[in-house]
């Protein structure tokens, strides 16, 4: 699947379409290179299910945690939590084992992932790789599939 983002002004219809075609799937790789939107869209898909917690980059934390408010019919995963990656700074495989990346992963919890690339060894079988690519007219394609 490909969603297009013209504008900065449709980033919360393009995180809808992404919310509709997350089926079951609660691990999210997101490929891109830096300032291509990875953690722009992941706030808008949180604000989308929900979340009310002030959504920033985990880029010095590794991870954050936030908690949706209200889920849907049941489509998406039944965790109330949202566990959002950015592996960016990451030196050593080890720092990830250590901070017990498994209970993250297969906790059945949404879990949005910015470097994956960094850890790509560590990733769930099942894991949906999402590539954002900024295009050469500022538009946004982001490509998946579920």
């Amino acid at each position: 699947m490909e969603i297009v983002i013209k504008s900065l002004a449709g980033i919360n219809e393009a995180a809808q379409q992404f919310i509709s075609a997350m089926g079951q799937h609660s691990v999210f790789a997101f490929y891109g290179k830096m300032g291509a939107g990875k953690t722009t869209f992941i706030k808008a898909v949180c604000e989308q299910l929900g979340v009310e917690d002030v959504i920033t980059s985990p880029t010095f934390a590794i991870v954050n945690e936030y908690e949706v408010s209200a889920l849907d019919d049941g489509q998406l995963p039944a965790s109330r939590n949202i566990y959002h990656f950015d592996f960016y700074r990451i030196k050593k495989i080890e720092e990830v084992y250590d901070m017990g990346y498994e209970d993250y992963f297969y906790s059945g919890a949404l879990c949005f992932i910015e470097w994956p690339e960094l850890i790509e060894e560590l990733l769930p079988d099942d894991a949906v790789r999402v590539t954002i690519e900024e295009k050469s007219d500022g538009l946004r394609s982001i490509s998946f599939s579920c």
